[in-house]
């Protein structure tokens, strides 16, 4: 048994092919006014990921930051960055795969992201930005428990409509 688990682990696979900008986008829709204001800014980052499979065991894993600043009701920024990257992954099923492209992938990603946003900020004048680390396997968790909460409602659904017609 320990050897046939010791093929399995063996034959797992994961390489990093590319990892490339898909899409950026800088706003400043109130400059140069923005930029008298005086107030305290509320920073708003969103994530978000998307995986497109592009052949066997190969798979586009896109981490979406959008972060939003905005001072008093005034939007003095948003920086929005598609990071994106194209993995080799092998050997993992299910549950596994979906947590290398759930959280592994995006994870490895988040960096670049990082990084990107940092300088768009800096290079639309404002103070650097620098977000902070992220943890996607938490995550990755919560939707797995908003997946399981929303699979038990359609069945709790299902069992009510099938009463119903009794």
């Amino acid at each position: 048994m320990a050897e046939q688990e010791g093929t399995e682990q063996s034959q797992q696979q994961f390489m990093i092919q590319k990892i490339y900008c898909k899409d950026i986008s800088f706003e400043t829709p109130n400059s140069p006014v923005i930029f008298t204001k005086e107030g305290q800014p509320e920073l708003k980052v969103d994530l978000n990921t998307s995986v497109n499979n592009l052949a066997e065991g190969l798979y586009e894993v896109i981490l979406q930051v959008t972060a939003t600043t905005q001072v008093e009701d005034k939007t003095a920024f948003l920086a929005e960055v598609h990071q994106a990257g194209i993995f080799n992954i092998n050997g993992f099923e299910g549950q596994h795969l979906d947590g290398m492209l759930g959280s592994y992938c995006p994870s490895i990603l988040f960096p670049y992201a990082r990084e990107t946003v940092s300088d768009l900020v800096t290079k639309g004048g404002f103070p650097q930005l620098v977000l902070q680390p992220v943890n996607f396997d938490a995550i990755y968790a919560q939707h797995l428990q908003e997946r399981q909460k929303q699979a038990e409602g359609e069945n709790q659904q299902d069992s009510d409509s099938t009463e119903s017609v009794h």
